[in-house]
């Protein structure tokens, strides 16, 4: 009897020892960090010992040209008889805007273009709206009104050729040109 009843002495005490915790057994605290987006500390004098590994380079990629970046689209397109850009295409001008306002060197021509439907002169017109739209949009975005030259092709360049709204709608829109491109 004494054996069972030092064994469930025994058996409680290591059992109340790691359920109680003492000072002593408290973790430190916590402190929940978020990694912070900062400039890198400054750069001690180049020793001549590359920090990249051997065989890799870093190569800038033109956000312009890079099909992953939104500013590789350049069309936005309109409903017929608008110059109202809609919703679903601010974003991309919002991000050209951007880019122009980051890079103020950087020249671009927004072109107008309109479906088949109207009077040339009519079409011309509606065109220049909507090239004129884009970049009052880019200018309240923080774009530079010498930044961007706006022109109309009217009908005269039009993405599709039928003539069926599909088409038409391909042809109503204004499309951005950098320069040099």
């Amino acid at each position: 009897m004494k054996k069972l009843f030092a064994g469930l002495l025994i058996m409680g005490v290591l059992a109340g020892c790691g359920s109680t915790p003492t000072k002593e057994q408290e973790g430190a605290a916590v402190e929940d960090r978020k990694p912070s987006v900062e400039a890198p500390a400054a750069k001690p004098a180049d020793s001549g010992v590359s920090s990249q590994p051997l065989g890799t380079s870093t190569v800038a990629v033109n956000p312009l040209k890079d099909p992953g970046n939104i500013l590789s689209k350049r069309s936005i397109y309109f409903d017929f008889d608008s110059n109202l850009v809609k919703d679903e295409y601010k974003p991309i001008v919002t991000a050209h805007a951007r880019y122009l306002a980051q890079n103020r060197s950087a020249q671009m021509r927004i072109e107008g273009n309109a479906d088949e439907r109207g009077s040339r002169e009519y079409n011309l017109a509606l065109g220049q709206r909507r090239a004129d739209a884009v970049k009052q949009m880019m200018q309240l975005l923080g774009a530079q009104a010498s930044q961007i030259e706006s022109v109309s092709f009217g009908e005269e360049k039009p993405r599709a050729t039928g003539h069926d709204e599909a088409s038409w709608a391909e042809n109503r829109r204004a499309d951005i040109r950098y320069q040099g491109e």
